[in-house]
């Protein structure tokens, strides 16, 4: 039951990147979008997925190869991710990929690129965090989310976003029901701002932002208010805005809560590289720690 809930995590939040990445940069729709179509500002084919998937494959592959988190390697994959699909990439983690293939070691490369742009609060750590969340049980989920953020993002802000969601994922993946996993992710928040959004989630308005806060309060409470991991997906990537990254954040939470079996099979059918990913999921589960 529990690996197929990690499975569903993963996977899901490939089916949200993807079905929320036409939609990427947009008003909301005019009418709703129920299943996989192409378009949107990166002229995306049904089913491709984008930077939120390419990333968190990539952090997946460096917690299967290494056996945990390492800094140095997730940053090569990231770069290598980079170099073939570079328009998926924000702003923040491209200018980091930049300094760092430039032989710029990754805490560097994050303070100087937070230091230029004044800011590196942006959701691109939380978007990708879900594996450390599948791979580590959760007493040990914070301390390797915040240093899994801080390989491009330097403000810790955004690195309590991602222990956040993780926190959930990885209670989810190990048995937790949606309240309990959201109530011991919100009693290790140490952001007072994070905490305060969240503490009231449905007291606030849900902003599809690229602000690694917002999104995340955004992602949550659509998250824990939606009945099935379809309708969970749904009404994520029909905000608009950063359609792709709420899409991916709730497709991963809702993947762990409901299970791979809940993911609707049309979306499954038109996913790109859906064998490699199934395999992918398996095989972090796999070496997990429980």
């Amino acid at each position: 039951m529990y690996k197929m809930r990690a499975v569903g995590a993963l996977i899901g939040l490939a089916i949200g990147d993807a079905l929320g990445a036409p939609l990427e940069g947009l008003p909301p729709a005019p009418f709703t979008v129920t299943e996989m179509v192409g378009g949107g500002i990166h002229n995306v084919a049904a089913g491709q997925y984008t930077d939120d998937t390419l990333q968190a494959s990539a952090l997946a592959a460096t917690l299967i190869e290494c056996g945990g988190f390492d800094p140095e390697d997730f940053a090569h994959r990231l770069v290598r991710v980079y170099r073939a699909h570079p328009a998926f990439f924000g702003p923040t983690s491209g200018a980091v990929l930049d300094l760092i293939e430039g032989g710029a070691a990754p805490a560097v490369a994050a303070r100087m690129v937070h230091e230029a742009r004044g800011r590196s609060r942006s959701n691109g750590s939380v978007m990708r965090g879900i594996p450390v969340g599948i791979f580590y049980p959760p007493g040990e989920v914070r301390e390797a989310s915040l240093a899994a953020s801080c390989v491009t993002h330097f403000d810790p802000v955004a690195g309590e976003a991602s222990a956040f969601v993780n926190r959930m994922v990885s209670g989810l993946c190990r048995g937790e029901e949606a309240v309990g996993a959201f109530g011991e992710a919100l009693a290790a928040c140490e952001d007072p701002e994070l905490r305060e959004l969240l503490e009231d989630y449905r007291a606030h308005p849900p902003k599809p932002s690229l602000d690694a806060v917002l999104c995340t309060h955004c992602a949550v409470r659509v998250f824990m208010d939606a009945p099935t991991f379809r309708d969970a997906v749904v009404t994520a990537v029909n905000l608009g805005g950063d359609a792709d990254t709420v899409g991916a954040i709730v497709g991963g939470l809702a993947g762990a809560r409901f299970g791979f079996e809940a993911i609707p099979a049309p979306w499954l059918a038109v996913l790109h590289d859906r064998e490699e990913l199934l395999g992918l999921a398996r095989r972090l589960w796999a070496v997990s720690r429980s």
